[in-house]
């Protein structure tokens, strides 16, 4: 084998961003939903569903998936190809026939399946080869993810007007196969490197829920993903209610998009950069803390400031995609690489309750008070709660 296909970008980069530039396409399902509804004639809070059931299979698939993971890489993410494709295409079918049990069962928890084997088997091989700049390489994949959705919109936009709801998830479906597929094939670990045969028994489950850092480290990741949520699900809404045009509201869903995608490459790359990399999170919880506290001071929504609301828009968002690139590295720091995928899996349930927590939040408080500004507030008050919480997680290296 030439020394060209067994390096860090064939072997791993490529492989990653093909994998997760794929099923990053999940965050497109708001361009999908409405055409789906209007197709089957269902509701698009009952529609809804289907994306909530998709990010909580693939909080817990990557849970419980993650010994699988763990032991054989490349098996997974065949895996992974598989269900995402199989969910994706089954989705266009059951569409067609306008069956919503078969939607939630192909979008929800097959496609779901295929995007936590998928999100999880290429983070593990990244760090392998990347030994030095662990952050740069899980920001590369994770940056894959959030990237999808700026590259698959348009595409879908096209799609939707000249082939329809239905020709939209068969003809992406293949796509997603044959890209995922190709990932697959050229993902492998580095040579020499074998598992443990400790963490192959399983043992790190039990070992890992006894110990109080992960659960500091589960709660400000939960804590991200459920304000980043909140705030995240309300942006088209909020710009709608500054009367703010349709066009300018498309073009900042799209430079949010790329905030996210960015933070989580710059943010990655600047832990490799600090002696602690939990100092990422903290600069994260401050920073959207802040832009929350001085948008809800501003009463910025009836004052109609939209640069300040974009901006907080811009930096949730970096931060958002920031805390996704930066919790592997994170982990292996406190826990080690020899069960990283196991133990990166099982955090990720914090993104399987987060991502129905998160929309669940803001509607309640929309419910409640009626106000934006309120949304605001609460979610500045949980990041005021994940910064003092990150600010007491050891710095030493734990043992499970």
């Amino acid at each position: 084998m030439s020394k060209l296909s067994e390096n860090k970008w064939t072997r791993a980069a490529i492989p990653a961003l093909l994998i997760h530039c794929s099923i990053g396409t999940v965050y497109c399902w708001s361009l999908l939903k409405t055409d789906i509804a209007l197709y089957t004639g269902y509701s698009k809070a009952s529609v809804e569903w289907a994306f909530s059931l998709a990010i909580f299979m693939l909080g817990m698939s990557a849970a419980f998936g993650g010994k699988i993971i763990e032991k054989d890489i490349h098996k997974s993410s065949l895996i992974s190809a598989l269900f995402f494709a199989i969910g994706f295409i089954g989705t266009g079918f059951f569409v067609y026939i306008k069956s919503l049990p078969g939607i939630f069962l192909t979008y929800g928890i097959i496609m779901g399946i295929g995007l936590g084997f998928g999100y999880l088997a290429p983070v593990k091989t990244l760090m392998l080869w990347f030994s030095k700049q662990k952050g740069l390489a899980t920001g590369i994949a994770v940056a894959g993810f959030g990237l999808a959705k700026v590259i698959a919109s348009p595409i879908m936009n096209y799609l939707l007007k000249t082939q329809g709801i239905v020709r939209l998830f068969y003809i992406l479906g293949v796509v997603y196969f044959i890209s995922m597929y190709l990932g697959h094939l050229l993902l492998k670990k580095p040579e020499g490197w074998v598992e443990s045969a400790d963490q192959q028994k399983g043992k790190i489950v039990k070992k890992i829920f006894k110990n109080p850092l992960f659960w500091g480290i589960w709660t400000i990741f939960f804590i991200n993903i459920t304000c980043g949520l909140a705030l995240i699900s309300q942006e088209k809404d909020i710009l709608a209610v500054m009367s703010v045009p349709a066009v300018t509201i498309a073009l900042v869903s799209s430079l949010s998009a790329a905030f996210n995608a960015f933070g989580r490459l710059g943010f990655a790359s600047l832990g490799d950069k600090l002696k602690d990399r939990n100092s990422i999170y903290k600069i994260i919880f401050l920073l959207s803390a802040l832009f929350s506290i001085a948008a809800f001071a501003s009463n910025s929504i009836t004052a109609k400031l939209v640069f300040l609301v974009v901006s907080l828009f811009c930096v949730i968002n970096a931060g958002y995609g920031g805390g996704f690139s930066n919790l592997p590295t994170l982990l292996s720091d406190r826990f080690g690489m020899e069960a990283i995928s196991q133990i990166h899996g099982l955090t990720l349930t914090a993104w399987a309750i987060a991502g129905i927590a998160g929309n669940q939040l803001s509607s309640f408080i929309l419910t409640v008070s009626g106000s934006f500004s309120m949304v605001l507030l609460v979610i500045a008050i949980l990041y005021i709660l994940a910064l003092i919480i990150a600010m007491f997680l050891p710095k030493q290296k734990s043992l499970v």
